[in-house]
């Protein structure tokens, strides 16, 4: 028996200049619309089994997408984080969403916030997962693993085909002992993930996801590498739509500095901090990131539903 629930449905979607970003869905086809955004690295499928289960208990219908270079979707370099969101409007289109909510895991934080930036309208809500934050311009943030890293950033565009390339065959040659080489990483990560890792389910999606989808690909954790260490395009102070924050408080990665940094910069937003958890915490409160979302998404509604004056009311 599978420790994780199978997509209801996977396909690609064409986008802009014939390319294609492949999307994998869970949860009933008629249920309120959550677009994931897999982290750095990951794909459509990376989507813990308590959110598949969830969506269905709540009739919520969660749309993983896979960023260029990864699993399904077209290598492509984007200039700005901001540009994926005029491809995401295209498959919002294109699977009928009108109105969503947004989740985005760790790297896949920064374009969950694009698109609320970019479609204010179409956005009802957004959790954020141990995002990544601005490392340029005037809300830069400085420390974490990208922050050290971001000088690297102006020479990455020139290596990252061979880097691609690269990674891919290292998932492929790993693919037949991909569980041992999971403990052995687990063994090395701060208490919080390797609680994260030790659940069955987890590590059977990451396999999945990783694994599967990586070896046909892994250009993206390259691509989102070069994007972060570049202005995204767009302001966190510019964004009204509501984001509630989750954030490990011993993240080795994204040090929970940067959340409390971020955080405030944001016009209607809630930082969580979640104890003794490192940067996949998150990952542990599918459940209450789905339920908070839902009802962001119902407050929102109210707000937006025009009063109606009783017949023969006074103007």
């Amino acid at each position: 028996m599978s420790l994780i629930s199978a997509p209801r449905l996977e396909g690609t979607i064409t986008v802009r200049e014939g390319r294609k970003l492949g999307f994998a869905e869970f949860g009933p086809l008629g249920g309120r619309p959550i677009v994931w955004l897999h982290g750095t690295p990951g794909a459509r499928r990376q989507i813990p089994e308590a959110a598949r289960v969830a969506a269905f208990e709540l009739g919520v219908r969660i749309i993983g997408i896979d960023r260029p270079g990864v699993g399904l979707s077209t290598p492509h370099l984007y200039d700005r984080v901001l540009d994926f969101t005029e491809d995401l409007a295209i498959v919002f289109d294109v699977l009928e969403l009108d109105r969503l909510a947004m989740i985005g895991l760790s790297g896949g934080g920064p374009y969950a916030l694009a698109t609320a930036s970019a479609l204010p309208d179409r956005v009802a809500a957004v959790g954020i997962l141990g995002g990544v934050v601005p490392t340029k311009g005037e809300e830069a943030i400085p420390g974490g693993l990208v922050g050290k890293l971001s000088p690297l950033g102006p020479f990455i565009p020139f290596l990252r085909v061979p880097l691609a390339a690269l990674f891919t065959n290292i998932v492929r040659v790993l693919r037949p002992v991909g569980g041992p080489v999971l403990d052995l990483y687990a063994r090395f990560s701060p208490e919080g993930d390797r609680l994260v890792f030790g659940r069955p389910e987890i590590k059977a999606m990451f396999l999945d996801d990783l694994i599967g989808n990586g070896r046909r690909g892994l250009g993206a954790p390259i691509s989102d590498f070069i994007l972060f260490t570049r202005p995204w395009g767009f302001s966190l102070a510019g964004i009204r739509t509501p984001v509630v924050w989750w954030h490990g408080d011993s993240d080795n990665i994204v040090p929970l500095a940067h959340a409390l940094a971020a955080v405030p910069l944001l016009p209607d937003a809630e930082l969580r901090v979640r104890p003794g958890e490192s940067h996949l915490g998150g990952l542990g409160a599918a459940e209450e990131v789905i339920i908070t979302l839902l009802e962001l998404w119902d407050r929102g509604d109210r707000a937006r539903k025009p009063v109606r004056k009783p017949v023969g009311a006074v103007r």
